[in-house]
C-alpha cells in the first residue's frame, strides 16, 4: 500500500485535474480543503475513470437556493441526480470536506466536526476511480488522500504532551464491532486510557499507573455508532484532558500523570478501521 501514496497538493489552481496514483482503496479518505467564492453559482468535486465521472459532487447556488448534487456520467450519460437541499458550504467562506471510501457508499465528511453530511452509493466500482478533477468557482488550498491505518496502531511521538496539544483519530468503527481503546503511555504506564465499549454502552477513562488501574470514570457512549465515520480529538491542557466527539465535547478527565513531557505514546486498537491519526 505505501507504493502508492500520494503526496498533498497544496495551493492547486483550479480547473484541477491529477491521477490518483495506485486508485481508490476501501477505507480511503479524499480531502478537500479551500474557500468557495462570494459569488459562485457552482463548484465540483468529480472522481474519474477516464472520461467518466464515477462520482459528481456538485454543490450548487443558482437561483437563490444552496444544494448539492451527486451523481455519475458513465458514456456521456448522467443518471438520475440525488440532491441534498442544504450545503455546509457557504459561499465567501472557507471549507473542509471528506470523500470516504467504504465498500457500499461514498460517505461526504465535513472535517471540521467530523460530521457526516451525504452518502452516495456507488454506481460503478470505486477500484475503477484513476484521477480526480474539481472545477467551478473556488478556491483550494489542499487537496490530499488518506490511506487507511493498521490496527492495532502504535506510534512513538517526541516532545511529550504539552499544553495545547492535539491528538486526531478518524475511521470508523466496525458493523459488527464492540470495542475502542485509545492509551497515551509512558514508559512505566498509561496517562490516559480511552475505552469505548458498544456491547455496554460504556466509555471508561483511566490511568495505569506502578502496576494497578485507578477509579474508573465512566459515563454512556455518545455520538459513536457502528459503521459511521468517527473523529476523536483528544486536547490536553495544563490541568486536564478534553475528548471531542465528532466535533462535540463528550469527556474531561484531569491528569493524574502529571509528567506530561515523558508521555511518547500513542495506541489504537480494538473494532476499528482507521483511516487517519495525527499523534
Amino acid at each position: 500500500m505505501a507504493l502508492f501514496q500520494q503526496l498533498p497538493f497544496f495551493n492547486p489552481t483550479v480547473t484541477f485535474s491529477r491521477p490518483i496514483h495506485g486508485g481508490l482503496l476501501d477505507g480511503m479518505i479524499v480531502t478537500v480543503c479551500g474557500r468557495v467564492s462570494p459569488h459562485s453559482s457552482r463548484f465540483q468535486v468529480d472522481l474519474m475513470h477516464g472520461s467518466d465521472i464515477v462520482l459528481h459532487f456538485n454543490p450548487r447556488y443558482a437561483g437563490g437556493s444552496e444544494y448539492v448534487v451527486h451523481n455519475t456520467c458513465q458514456y456521456g450519460h448522467w443518471g438520475s441526480e440525488e440532491r441534498k437541499y442544504e450545503t455546509p458550504f457557504p459561499r465567501g467562506q472557507m471549507f473542509a470536506l471528506q470523500i470516504l471510501v467504504t465498500q457500499e457508499t461514498y460517505k461526504v465528511i465535513i472535517s471540521t466536526n467530523g460530521k457526516p453530511f451525504s452518502e452516495y452509493k456507488h454506481r460503478m466500482p470505486f477500484s475503477h476511480v484513476d484521477s480526480i478533477c474539481i472545477g467551478g468557482m473556488v478556491e483550494l488550498s489542499l487537496v490530499a488522500f488518506q490511506y487507511p491505518v493498521m490496527v492495532p496502531y502504535k506510534s512513538i511521538f517526541c516532545g511529550g504532551v504539552h499544553p495545547g496539544k492535539i491528538f486526531i483519530i478518524q475511521g470508523f468503527l466496525n458493523p459488527g464491532g464492540n470495542r475502542m481503546e485509545i492509551s497515551l503511555r509512558h514508559k512505566t504506564g498509561i496517562a490516559f486510557y480511552y475505552s469505548v465499549c458498544l456491547d455496554e454502552n460504556v466509555v471508561v477513562c483511566n490511568s495505569y499507573e506502578d502496576g494497578t488501574w485507578g477509579d474508573e470514570e465512566r459515563s454512556e457512549v455518545v455520538l459513536l455508532k457502528r459503521g459511521e465515520p468517527m473523529q476523536v480529538t483528544i486536547f490536553s491542557s495544563h490541568d486536564h484532558y478534553k475528548v471531542f466527539v465528532n466535533g462535540e465535547q463528550t469527556h474531561t478527565y484531569s491528569h493524574r500523570f502529571t509528567k506530561l513531557e515523558e508521555i511518547d505514546v500513542l495506541e489504537v486498537s480494538g473494532d476499528v478501521e482507521l483511516t487517519f491519526v495525527q499523534p
